[in-house]
């Protein structure tokens, strides 16, 4: 049975194969006769990314040619016989046997492994980030601040745009922390990324069903303003509940506009009465510009939705089930906040002062989505944006604040500038 670094190229092409079908490394093994571990350790061993397939020149013999040459051999022909038949010259042929143990331990499979063994040659050409050690030690830093590869490919090409040398793609810095013979940087760097894999992982899909009972009196997303839709106005939120076990959650609230996020920690009920009470003890914080509307989930958590939208003047809005995509940019902000509170830990033990922690890291974090600036930067430039009129009477929510009423609503909420929205 092939173990580890023994595997033939053509176990690891179907085993690369598989594995972009979404199938998991005990399938690929189970499929493929081998070890669970076996599959493992190669995938460990290459980062979880493909290598390049390797370039065979043509003056070399191939595997077809090495497999006439053992019938050859056998037949007792000699070198001159068996390169006339091959097409190629005499000497060739009496090298590649000789090389391979003579006449009476060629095997062409053998002899194949063996070319390929001694074709391998060390890298003579150095990667972007072990040439140059001041842009190295940037990217160690800014990972070490939880920032993802692209957003750091990003503010590279924005802070040097003039500088080719301080620039590097994001695929680089992962095939750096990945692939072990281009480690440039140090593997213990994969704990700041927001997955904390120490491979590359095949994207898998997966449905997940949606169970809750109807909520009475709701108002669907398809009736929500398109200011809210097409993030036009800012002051819309979407939300849900991240689940934990003792019935214990954490209220995930995200403005549409900004990306600007809240944590409000419920470590004893997920009801919808306390449920109601921490998001209105959060929101009515806020300046009234940011205070329009909020989408949710059709969760028994806001069964109080009307009275929430009375005592707020924030009206609700609910999806339709099974459809994450109408809360997208929520659903993302989800995912780097499992760096923080993975899957397999409850939010039960986590305090409000560990929500502030974690809501400021995820405000502070550049976004793609932002021209990589921060949540916390475009909230603030919103804040301190002169105030205009609505652009027309549907999309108004209430009078407008001066701009020393939003700050002073700001202030009380616990923001200043790179600070972070908590109920």
């Amino acid at each position: 049975m092939p173990r580890g670094r023994y595997l033939t190229e053509g176990v690891k092409d179907a085993i690369w194969v598989r594995r972009a079908g979404g199938g998991s490394e005990a399938e690929i093994g189970r499929r493929l006769g081998l070890p669970k571990r076996t599959v493992s350790k190669y995938l460990e061993r290459v980062g979880g990314i493909r290598p390049r397939a390797g370039r065979r020149p043509e003056r070399c013999l191939t595997l077809a040619e090495r497999e006439e040459t053992s019938r050859g051999i056998a037949r007792g022909a000699s070198a001159r016989a068996i390169g006339r038949t091959l097409g190629r010259c005499h000497t060739t042929v009496s090298r590649e046997i000789n090389r391979c143990g003579g006449r009476g331990r060629y095997r062409a499979h053998a002899a194949e492994r063996g070319a390929w063994r001694r074709a391998r040659r060390p890298r003579s050409t150095s990667t972007k980030l072990e040439l140059c050690p001041e842009l190295r030690e940037l990217v160690i830093e800014r990972l070490g601040s939880d920032h993802s590869p692209q957003p750091i490919s990003g503010w590279l090409r924005r802070s040097y745009p003039d500088n080719d040398a301080m620039q590097v793609s994001h695929e680089t810095i992962y095939r750096a922390l990945y692939v072990q013979a281009r480690g440039s940087l140090r593997r213990e760097l994969t704990r700041h990324l927001r997955t904390g894999r120490q491979k590359r992982f095949a994207r898998a899909h997966s449905n997940r069903g949606q169970g809750p009972g109807r909520i009475a009196g709701m108002v669907m997303i398809s009736e929500r303003p398109p200011g809210a839709s097409d993030r036009a106005v800012p002051g819309h939120w979407e939300g849900d509940l991240l689940i934990g076990t003792r019935d214990s959650a954490i209220a995930t609230p995200l403005e549409r506009q900004t990306r600007y996020g809240q944590l409000i920690a419920l470590p004893e009920a997920t009801n919808a009465e306390p449920v109601c009470e921490a998001l209105k003890a959060s929101i009515t914080t806020l300046p009234v510009q940011l205070r329009h509307s909020l989408t949710w989930e059709q969760g028994k958590e806001m069964a109080e939705h009307r009275r929430f939208s009375v005592e707020t003047g924030v009206e609700v809005y609910f999806c339709d089930p099974r459809s994450p995509w109408q809360r997208g940019s929520h659903e993302n902000t989800n995912g780097l906040l499992r760096q923080y509170l993975p899957k397999a830990k409850s939010p039960a033990g986590v305090t409000h002062a560990r929500a502030r922690r974690v809501a400021r890291k995820l405000n502070d974090r550049p976004r793609q989505t932002l021209g990589l600036r921060t949540p916390a930067e475009k909230l603030t430039e919103l804040i301190d944006r002169p105030q205009r009129a609505p652009p027309s009477a549907d999309l108004a929510c209430g009078p407008r604040p001066s701009l020393d009423n939003a700050r002073t609503g700001m202030r009380r909420c616990g923001t200043s500038k790179g600070g972070a929205l908590t109920g």
